[in-house]
């Protein structure tokens, strides 16, 4: 089984995200849950959801305590908690920013994954170019889809089309298909 925990906060697709990466899962002939855990429902409060992936039944519940794979939608939530607390030491991490690594103070945390297995992309810049707002889940998923390689890209495209279909669609997908973009070169350039 392979979970992944999402921080974000309300207003950014912190749980649709992690509900499309279910369905891309699902798409695929794969088990999936997805889940959310918030305490004041309002914009711009710390929201963290969950996703589990797995080629049999999942029977649990509670909330992903040992990610596999981190994604920080909020990087400002490096000040509110420790977003790292659980994360396995073979883990992926993907942050939403525009910043290194060592301009957010996390180099020595990224030393300790294994190369390959973290990156940086700035989903909020991707969707505020195609979808007009700041709401950087699709791009995010994009860029899972490239840095895990647990599901399919063309599983997340349709993840994306069903939960937004029409132009909205379209635009979450151009954005997806940018941060995909993004990190595949970054993954051939680390190789080179």
């Amino acid at each position: 089984m392979f979970q992944v925990r999402i921080h974000g906060r309300g207003g950014q697709g912190v749980v649709t995200g992690a509900e499309m990466l279910s369905v891309a899962a699902f798409i695929e002939g794969r088990h999936a849950q997805a889940f959310p855990s918030f305490g004041s429902e309002r914009m711009g409060a710390p929201v963290i959801a969950f996703c589990r992936i797995a080629d049999r039944e999942i029977r649990l519940r509670e909330p992903v305590q040992d990610p596999d794979c981190l994604v920080l939608q909020d990087p400002t939530l490096l000040k509110v908690m420790d977003v790292f607390s659980g994360l396995r030491e073979n883990g992926f991490l993907l942050v939403n920013t525009n910043k290194t690594f060592d301009d957010l103070h996390l180099g020595a945390i990224v030393e300790k994954l294994p190369a390959g297995h973290a990156v940086i992309v700035p989903a909020t810049d991707l969707a505020l170019k195609h979808v007009k707002r700041a709401a950087p889940n699709a791009a995010l998923l994009g860029a899972f889809a490239a840095l895990t390689g647990l599901v399919h890209f063309d599983s997340v495209k349709r993840a994306i089309a069903e939960t937004f279909p029409g132009r909205i669609g379209e635009a979450n997908i151009a954005a997806a298909q940018d941060a995909y973009d993004l990190v595949m070169a970054q993954e051939r350039a680390t190789a080179a």
